[in-house]
């Protein structure tokens, strides 16, 4: 005889989920207490169930582990559904672990008890509802399955609240073969594959999250071809390289990333979506033809007219391509076009040094120096990710991870415990916006008292930044962004924490040093940063100038004269955040 909650444990053991984050409550007192006698999977107590899915989406995208978030029924689920939609719309398999009321009484009115399916569904690859505690093994195992096959994603599985009370006599086995053999690209479309890249003079290769794990390196240099990236690919094609672009290549990246890609004549992109981010509200244009590969049908053909659609894993098609290929001789002065590109955007943001506060470059310079190649960043909604975007230098995927798709604030904090807590050799620094910090910086507790070493960075200028910029660009004046001042220090100090303040760039390299210090001793540290956003990122400018372009000349025309008008009322020039 076993109950459902030693089933459920025994599922999370044999898929090899290392955490179940969560707080228990009335109807999961057995499964948390099944959980406590396992070896192999620990139980994490957050401060909100936001944060567990957030902690479980920073598992996977550091590790390849699956997360777990373990909720209660009805606002369990609720309250955890901002990151389960994170995970949706960014691609990332989770489990999202339901409980559910008692089924065996009969009885209306239960506590928590709403349509936990319908609330979930729309935001997950599929739900499931466990009826005979016989099938609770087989079905969270399943759920396992499902999350990581095609195109990832978050799947819901409902237990109710007996199954874990109640024994049963057996489990129901899953299918021995749980994997999903990878999709392969028909030969014949490989051919015209081959063929059209070995017309164009210059193809662009634009990779996304999808294409990690393919051997994009190798199909660069047998095409000899620039490469860009999308934000959540970041990382995918190692950015030391000489053929590294940018994370785009539209009007949100810089103007030599721009005149290589227009010096383009056919773009390759495997593994991406062209979705509103990533090409910056849709500010770029790949020159055609264009051969587009994703594992998900869904994203061929939908916002960028294709020439030739490929449904396809992304590593079963780089390999059957590179077996198409000939090498191409290396083109020095693209080569050396990218090179000067880049150092003469580091040099402007050298020479835009903040004369007041921190300079975005500097303090993210010294923190990847210091914390090493290796390190994991995790980022938020709002500036600090578009920054981090354009400033961090990566080798390989799984080290930036944000809110994209979805851009939920709150991501940063509980994403890098949870991201520590897969990878706890890694470094893991948290870039997490003042507003941003507000909605889960409580998070801070669950590191402090689990040891989890990480550096979380606030980014202090005490606005919704994002926000503000482009209220003050568009519209000529900032309206509820502004954030009340709350005191750091003494936050950090009631939850364990230590703090540390940075006001002037001479101050980054002693500090992060002392933070880096902290972190190798075994314990969490908060870097209270005074930065200084007065340079815009290329993103934000981007953005702005796209989504302006759309508009009617008639709008255009009254949003110039709005903010024109706005600014000669404040005397032309909009007061600083300060401190």
């Amino acid at each position: 005889m076993t109950t459902g909650a030693d089933s459920v444990v025994r599922a999370l053991e044999d898929e090899g989920v290392p955490f179940a984050f969560g707080i228990p409550g009335t109807h999961t007192i057995e499964l948390y207490d099944a959980l406590a006698r396992s070896a192999r999977v620990k139980p994490v107590l957050v401060t909100d169930e936001q944060s567990a899915s957030f902690m479980a989406d920073g598992v996977w995208r550091a590790s390849g582990l699956l997360g777990c978030a373990a909720l209660v029924p009805g606002a369990g689920l609720t309250h955890a559904l901002s990151g389960i939609a994170e995970a949706y719309l960014d691609t990332v398999p989770m489990l999202v672990l339901g409980c559910g009321v008692r089924r065996d009484t009969g009885l209306a009115f239960q506590l928590h008890d709403v349509d936990q399916l319908a609330i979930a569904r729309p935001v997950t690859k599929s739900v499931m509802r466990v009826e005979r505690g016989a099938d609770v093994y087989r079905m969270v195992r399943d759920a396992c399955r499902i999350a990581r096959a095609g195109v990832p994603g978050p799947v819901f599985v409902e237990v109710p609240a007996e199954l874990y009370l109640l024994s049963h006599e057996g489990d129901a086995e899953s299918p021995l073969s749980l994997g999903t053999p990878p999709l392969h690209p028909a030969a014949e479309v490989v051919d015209r594959a081959a063929a059209l890249l070995a017309r164009a003079r210059r193809p662009l290769v634009y990779l996304g999250y999808g294409a990690r794990g393919a051997d994009v390196v190798a199909l660069a240099e047998r095409l000899e071809s620039p490469v860009a990236t999308t934000m959540h690919g970041k990382g995918v094609f190692p950015e030391s390289h000489p053929l590294a672009l940018w994370p785009g290549f539209g009007h949100a990246a810089p103007p030599f990333v721009r005149a290589i890609a227009r010096d383009c004549d056919a773009t390759l992109a495997i593994g991406c979506r062209f979705g509103e981010v990533a090409t910056g509200s849709y500010g770029m244009q790949p020159k055609r033809p264009l051969i587009h590969v994703d594992i998900g049908q869904a994203s061929l053909d939908r916002n960028v007219e294709t020439d030739l659609a490929i449904a396809s894993d992304a590593k079963a098609f780089v390999d059957a391509l590179l077996a198409r290929l000939t090498r191409r001789p290396i083109d020095g002065t693209m080569r050396a076009a990218i090179r000067d590109g880049h150092a003469a955007v580091e040099r402007g943001w050298r020479e835009a040094a903040s004369p007041t506060g921190v300079t975005p470059y500097a303090l993210l310079d010294a923190l990847q120096r210091r914390f090493g190649p290796a390190a994991i960043f995790t980022a938020d909604s709002g500036n600090g990710t578009f920054l981090a975007m354009e400033c961090l230098r990566l080798e390989r995927p799984g080290h930036f991870l944000a809110p994209i798709d979805y851009s939920c604030m709150g991501y940063s904090v509980p994403a890098a415990i949870g991201a520590k807590l897969a990878c706890p050799d890694t470094p893991c620094v948290a870039l997490a916006g003042d507003g941003a910090f507000l909605m889960t910086g409580l998070e801070l507790l669950t590191a402090a008292s689990l040891d989890v070493a990480i550096a979380v960075v606030v980014l202090r200028d005490h606005e919704l930044a994002q926000i503000a910029q482009f209220q003050s660009l568009a519209l000529g004046r900032k309206s509820a962004s502004r954030l009340p001042n709350y005191d750091l220090e003494q936050l950090s100090g009631g939850l364990g924490v230590q703090y540390l303040r940075l006001d002037r760039d001479v101050e980054i390299t002693d500090v992060i040093d002392q933070a880096a210090g902290i972190t190798e001793r075994g314990g969490p540290v908060v870097i209270d940063v005074a930065i200084d956003y007065a340079e815009k990122t290329y993103f934000t400018r981007g953005v702005v100038k796209t989504t302006f372009g759309r508009l009617p000349w008639n709008d255009r025309v009254r949003f110039v004269l709005r903010a024109l008008s706005r600014r000669l009322a404040a005397g032309g020039t909009t007061p600083p955040a300060g401190r």
